[in-house]
């Protein structure tokens, strides 16, 4: 009897490899506000054809991660006040309940981690690197949020993370401060403490401050 073979899980198809590689670029910060893309660029890139490049950005303007006008130009998001503003109070909602929902199963393994994760985070701050900063932090959430087992949750939280990234990476150019934000403390202090007032106050003010500082033009860390 001949046995089939199965498929190799590793070989994602281009378009997949491109979506993904593209999307932590954004996400993290890697790229400007309004930056442009082209799909030729895209495509020379990742060393695949127009075909895939196409399918990848078509998926991410999906997300809000690419803007893509009529003519076919393609940029990452510049964002109005406005638009930071709703996206800053859905961070506020949607991450607070998942630091809620994630206090029960926060162990003190996991706690310890978040406490590394926040050392790294203080290091890509003295040295000024934007990119890790972004990376560290995004991480420091997502490691909580994770054990709020509410992956439906989480994946909206991600989507927004993904439409703030270059923001997020042009609010860092503006700062002067060479400090860690101290809103990762207080939010181990409360899961520590088993506190949920607390913790969901130090994860709202941790989440919405630096983004407040866009739209106020003072400098801030998120």
């Amino acid at each position: 009897m001949l046995m089939q073979s199965r498929p190799d899980p590793v070989a994602a198809p281009a378009h997949d490899r491109v979506y993904r590689a593209l999307r932590i670029r954004i996400m993290y910060g890697e790229m400007s506000p309004g930056q442009a893309l082209t799909l030729r660029g895209i495509g020379r890139d990742f060393g695949v054809s127009m075909t895939p490049a196409r399918e990848a950005v078509r998926r991410l303007a999906a997300e809000g991660a690419l803007s893509l006008s009529p003519s076919g130009r393609v940029t990452t998001p510049d964002l109005s006040p406005d638009r930071i503003e709703e996206l800053a109070a859905l961070r506020a909602l949607l991450e607070v309940e998942l630091a809620s929902r994630a206090l029960p199963r926060a162990h003190l393994a996991l706690l310890d981690r978040m406490e590394a994760q926040d050392t790294a985070i203080a290091e890509a701050v003295v040295k000024r690197d934007a990119v890790a900063y972004l990376r560290r932090n995004l991480d420091f959430h997502r490691m909580l949020y994770l054990r709020a087992q509410a992956p439906a949750m989480l994946a909206m939280a991600e989507t927004v993370w993904l439409q703030l990234g270059p923001t997020m990476r042009a609010l860092y150019a503006r700062l002067e401060r060479t400090t860690p934000p101290a809103g990762h403390r207080l939010i181990l202090a409360a899961l520590r403490a088993g506190d949920e007032p607390g913790l969901r106050l130090a994860v709202r003010a941790d989440v919405t401050r630096g983004l407040r500082m866009i739209l106020t033009g003072d400098g801030g860390v998120v």
